[in-house]
């Protein structure tokens, strides 16, 4: 199996680099291609209108080019112009550090960067832990090459999960539900500041405000303990809209 990764937690981090020597360990080939820093909330930005520099990452064990752009930059890049035409089983991105649950995946560059290996047919894994999890970065990566096996071995159509790990396991083993996007919110999301030059600035955060964390999203299953997947789709078109205007436009 071969298997592109990438990340929005930059070329550093912690969780990429969990996957990278699980994925190595079980004899794939893996390729990385990931951001110079942190991009969170980048969602599927793409840098248009700038240079992107990249350059080769100093890990001897691994193939590793790290970019100067967003995730879906890395996979993008990657994919149309570094790949050679070479194919791929599968792209992960993560295990972010915090989770990505509910509507926090519009927002998501683990999600974009994944999203775009789906773009490109290709089955794609956004995987992220939360914040401050029990759960050690290494069990989440054998569990999440688990289920890929798995799951590639049955030979199905391209797909885009969206993998949650929570912050404990409900019964000390790892298990998945299948889950649907709950409803997230923030409470005071905006702090405007001002600092000792006199810049006035606002700084994103807040407080959680779940509108929709009933049995079945992905919400409730994180918060029993279980680890959430979510499939999701590049299609956001409103189906029974089209139909409603359909209607209208023929008078």
């Amino acid at each position: 199996m071969r298997i592109l990764l990438t990340n929005d937690d930059g070329i550093h981090g912690a969780g990429l680099w969990a996957l990278a020597q699980e994925i190595k360990r079980r004899g794939h080939e893996v390729v990385i291609a990931a951001p110079f820093n942190q991009q969170s909330g980048m969602s599927h930005a793409l840098s248009v209108l700038r240079e992107i520099e990249y350059r080769r990452f100093d890990e001897p064990d691994f193939v590793a080019w790290t970019f100067d752009g967003t995730p879906t930059d890395c996979v993008k890049i990657y994919l149309e112009g570094m790949s050679n035409g070479d194919k791929f089983d599968a792209v992960i991105s993560g295990i972010n550090d915090g989770a990505n649950l509910a509507t926090d995946v519009l927002y998501s560059g683990t999600v974009g960067a994944a999203l775009e290996g789906f773009l490109h047919d290709i089955a794609a894994l956004a995987v992220s832990r939360d914040k401050n999890s029990a759960i050690p970065f290494q069990t989440c990566a054998a569990a999440t090459l688990d289920y890929l096996e798995k799951l590639l071995a049955l030979k199905p159509e391209p797909f885009l999960h969206n993998v949650n790990f929570p912050k404990k396991l409900r019964a000390d083993k790892i298990e998945f539900a299948s889950t649907r996007l709950g409803r997230r919110d923030y409470i005071n999301a905006f702090t405007s500041r001002t600092d000792d030059k006199g810049r006035a600035y606002f700084r994103i955060g807040g407080t959680i405000c779940d509108l929709d964390a009933g049995e079945g999203t992905d919400i409730y299953a994180a918060e029993c303990g279980l680890v959430s997947v979510t499939p999701l789709h590049f299609d956001a078109a409103d189906y029974e809209a089209i139909v409603k205007l359909r209607k209208i436009f023929r008078g």
